[in-house]
């Protein structure tokens, strides 16, 4: 997955995309200036390959929402939490009028999938993460991004749960530096993983895992782990959707290498795609380095696909969800 330079494709974007490697295309706010232009780039995009590839963005809400002008404001995911103190079928509700919104409104504009929710628990301690996270118990980030889930999925979109198995006790900034997290494998499992139980069962198709090592349980970050990502994620957990790579031009995938030493640590240990972003000649370099590797299981980026092609924004389900956002900010 590779992102692209500006406003429009570039040459240099065009041949990087036809790439038999790249398999798809993710957003930043540099990316965007205003609905019309959005929709024109989405359309260059789709020309490009057949199938066209899939187009994503993180837009979690809060900090993290790319998107801006003709948009909904998304408040952090905090306020969810904060919700859930108070009335936790409000909470719900709210949480999945929350995800009908941006689902509707990335949908409308072609865009396939959000990299949301987040699932990592609030310990007060990453600044990285902080408000981004639902909440610090395990039991309401569940049943929070279960409702997220299903709101992405009533607007036709799949949903991206992160940062595998946990990145809400770890202090370093992945995108700074090394991050490691010392706890032992049972905590992990007992407070961590726990939402994930929540969220496959709601329907959750993709997982996202952190750039921080657990030496108790492996020497190598979640995303370069056979352990967590075969042992603990496919088996223990039994999820069987797609898994990306964290992008890979952060400072905490460093450890394995260069970008095609990453990308193929990430590969080999389980994931099925790999993100490497804001760096146009890494990505040439590492797209030479895959040559015509093939995706090994198509059908779960078949499932990231954006379902359905009516223009939600119009239904009266997005004025009632509108509304709850409404409220919730």
């Amino acid at each position: 997955m590779a992102d692209v330079a500006g406003l429009a494709l570039t040459d240099g974007d065009r041949e990087r995309l036809r790439h038999p490697a790249a398999g798809a295309v993710i957003l930043f706010s540099k990316n965007y200036e205003n609905s019309q232009q959005l929709n024109s780039l989405v359309e260059e995009v789709e020309k490009l390959r057949e199938p066209a590839l899939p187009v994503c963005v993180d837009h979690e809400g809060g900090r993290v929402q790319r998107f801006r002008e003709g948009f909904s404001v998304i408040p952090p995911m905090r306020h969810l939490g904060r919700l859930w103190d108070r009335d936790r079928e409000a909470a719900q509700e709210t949480a999945r009028a929350a995800a009908y919104v941006i689902g509707a409104e990335l949908g409308a504009h072609g865009v396939d999938f959000s990299f949301a929710p987040v699932l990592d628990l609030d310990y007060g301690a990453s600044s990285v993460i902080g408000d981004r996270a639902l909440h610090f118990d395990p039991n309401a980030v569940g049943a929070l991004a279960a409702a997220i889930v299903r709101g992405f999925a009533d607007a036709g979109m799949a949903a991206v749960g992160k940062h595998f198995p946990g990145h809400g006790f770890a202090l370093a900034d992945t995108h700074r530096g090394v991050a490691r997290d010392d706890r032992a494998f049972s905590e992990i499992l007992r407070k961590d993983i726990a939402p994930y139980r929540a969220a496959i069962q709601a329907g959750l198709a993709a997982v996202m895992p952190a750039h921080v090592i657990y030496p108790q349980c492996d020497a190598e970050p979640a995303g370069y782990s056979k352990y967590w990502l075969q042992e603990v994620l496919r088996g223990k957990l039994g999820f069987d959707g797609l898994i990306f790579s964290d992008d890979l031009s952060m400072e905490g995938a460093a450890v394995a290498g260069g970008p095609p030493e990453r990308a193929r640590a990430a590969l080999d240990a389980g994931c099925d795609m790999v993100l490497l972003c804001n760096n146009p000649e890494a990505q040439r370099h590492l797209l030479e380095s895959l040559g015509d590797l093939p995706l090994k299981n198509p059908e779960r980026l078949e499932r990231m696909r954006k379902k359905g092609g009516r223009d939600l924004r119009k239904s009266v389900a997005y004025r009632e969800a509108q509304e709850a956002l409404t409220a919730l900010a």
